[in-house]
């Protein structure tokens, strides 16, 4: 495949999929509107051929759509494909050996192989300040890494094997930091560097770390793909590029990777941490600032002829959507095994995919009993006790019996069978006082919040409207919409606090029992009802991004039993947006229109 960043993006010029801009571009939020603007239009990739302030070429957009991911990786995918079925499945080996013929040595081959010298590219040597300081919204804190590759080793340890590689943002530039000498480095819950962190701080041994930039494609993706157990990322990028990850220690004894075309060597500061952000994230909303261990700077390595890679991330979908795509098409087949009687799941990238996640899980062990939910409800606590899924805040899951063709990735389709169905005096299932997604500010407190578990078995309860129901009697009600088949959103005043929205929503759920809403078993309060109803993403998004579900959820005729909470009638959920919430990404319009008027694409 591509033995460099460079070489990726010739093929894709090669195939019509590669745009350069030659005149100098602005760094400061015009290169992240071009490519927001690109993006939006399905457009190709992009090379910056002239970056202002910096001597080096930038790239961006490579997996702006599901179509040129999988061309990127079309000679390679279908090999990782065949090991991660003998994973799930080792017997297949045995039925078909043929098809898996090649598979056991797919991954023996494509491990990291260390290199005595520097490669042939040369690398040479510049500063933090050089590189393409690229900003993407306006409260943005300064320029920021967006596609690092963030490699640690264990205390006392130079075996590859044990590295982790996670995609963990770097702040270049702003706030505290002393420039050319610190870079902010954020990570977050269950994030394997944070393994390494903690062993080094009972270790006298100092914690070197390096960031990568650029490089094949395949490195990028491995930085973010969620491992399976006893696989290194450095052996899954070799197997995703058809080619061994290439590295070597430099003089002070960090790893400098052989392919890529940035390479920042330092040491994290093992007790000193430095406000880092704001930044625009991939919620849609700004991460606001919070303290982070600091890095301090050692050397700042390039290739000759160096691009560097990056991406912009916002409300969703953005080019980190293909990301979840193509985690989904590798991962799928070991649904089953890491968790049984699961038989889909779907984190929902319009939602900002922790805030939303659904499932469709099987009832195997009573079938003799009344249908009602039993072993989704231990299902789903798994999955919220497992990894990365165990970020997600709401979790709808259905039975598979009761519609076996479900789609799960059709939104409006599988909130139509859960509306259906749910019976909301038995089927809502709390955590409180637990973590959620450190870039989720709709908790109680920073990384802190609760989840919702739905869990719905059964046959059809109700038929769902799409008829606007008369509420012109009910004052407290600015504008309604239909937002989809059972679900109504209400638009009402604006937030003011929890007590004062505690007894205002209580108020308005009795005056709501004088209306039938028997066919809308989901009321929606928020800020605009019309643009709920627009599309389903900005249902899916508004809702669940605004909303904790210990302190956002009421009802119509609620009640509490021996600690359960359900309600008789329609669930409300606030999703209003909330005095603590973090600001939502809004672009310069200057820049906006300025980028516009260019005509790029």
């Amino acid at each position: 495949m591509y033995s460099s960043l460079e070489d990726a993006l010739n093929d894709l010029e090669k195939n019509g999929a590669l745009i350069r801009i030659r005149e100098e571009v602005d760094p400061n939020l015009e290169m992240a509107e071009i490519h927001r603007q690109i993006f939006d239009k399905k457009g190709p990739a992009i090379l910056f051929e002239k970056v202002k302030g910096s001597p080096f070429r930038a790239a961006s957009n490579l997996f702006g759509t599901y179509e040129r991911t999988d061309f990127l990786f079309r000679k390679t995918f279908p090999k990782i494909k065949k090991v991660i079925e003998l994973k799930a499945d080792p017997s297949r080996l045995l039925k078909n050996p043929l098809r898996y013929l090649g598979a056991p040595f797919t991954a023996l081959e494509a491990l990291p192989r260390k290199t005595w010298f520097k490669p042939p590219s040369m690398y040479g040597e510049t500063t933090i300040d050089q590189l393409p300081m690229i900003k993407s919204w306006p409260m943005d804190g300064g320029a920021f890494i967006t596609l690092p590759q963030v490699l640690t080793l264990p205390p006392g340890s130079k075996n590859m094997m044990l590295s982790n590689i996670g995609m963990y943002r770097v702040q270049l530039s702003g706030n505290q930091y002393v420039l050319n000498k610190e870079i902010g480095m954020h990570y977050q819950l269950h994030r394997g560097i944070g393994v390494h962190h903690q062993a080094y701080n009972q270790s006298d041994e100092p914690f070197k770390v390096s960031v990568f930039v650029g490089g094949p494609p395949s490195h990028s993706f491995a930085a973010i793909m969620p491992m399976p157990e006893g696989l290194s990322e450095l052996t899954f990028a070799g197997m995703l590029g058809g080619r061994r990850f290439q590295y070597y220690f430099d003089e002070n004894g960090n790893v400098v990777s052989g392919d890529a075309d940035f390479v920042i060597t330092g040491t994290i500061e093992k007790n000193r941490k430095l406000p880092e952000g704001p930044f625009g994230d991939h919620l849609g909303y700004y991460s606001l600032t919070h303290d982070f261990p600091v890095i301090k700077v050692d050397k700042v390595y390039h290739k000759k002829d160096a691009i560097w890679h990056f991406t912009v991330v916002g409300r969703p979908p953005q080019e980190d959507s293909s990301f979840g795509y193509l985690i989904h098409q590798l991962v799928k087949d070991l649904t089953a095994g890491e968790f049984p009687g699961l038989k889909k799941v779907h984190a929902v990238d319009a939602a900002g995919v922790h805030p939303l996640l659904l499932a469709i899980g099987q009832e195997r062990y009573m079938p003799f009993r009344e249908k009602i939910p039993e072993e989704i409800i231990t299902i789903a606590n798994r999955i919220l006790g497992s990894g990365q899924t165990s970020l997600a805040k709401y979790l709808f899951i259905a039975a598979d019996e009761d519609n076996p063709n479900l789609d799960i990735c059709d939104l409006k389709a599988y909130f139509t069978h859960i509306l259906e169905r749910v019976d909301w005096t038995r089927d809502l299932h709390f955590q409180t006082k637990t973590t959620i997604d450190t870039l989720d500010y709709s908790g109680s407190s920073w990384n802190g919040g609760s989840k919702l578990i739905t869990a719905v078995r059964g046959e059809i309860k109700r038929q769902l409207s799409t008829k606007k129901p008369d509420l012109s009697n009910l004052p407290f009600i600015k504008s309604s919409s239909v937002v989809s088949d059972g679900i109504l959103a209400l638009e009402v005043s604006p937030f003011a606090d929890y007590g004062t929205a505690a007894e205002e929503i209580n108020q308005w759920a009795e005056l709501l029992q004088q209306t039938d809403l028997t066919g809308f078993p989901l009321i929606i309060l928020c800020d605009d009802a019309t643009f709920l109803a627009a599309h389903v993403n900005n249902f899916v998004w508004a809702t669940f991004t605004r909303s904790n579900p210990s302190h956002d959820i009421y009802g119509i005729q609620t009640f509490t039993e021996h600690k359960h909470w359900g309600c008789k009638g329609s669930l409300i959920i606030d999703a209003r947006k909330k005095p603590h919430h973090a600001p939502e990404l809004v672009p310069d319009i200057e820049i906006v229109n300025k980028v516009r008027s260019k005509n790029i694409f």
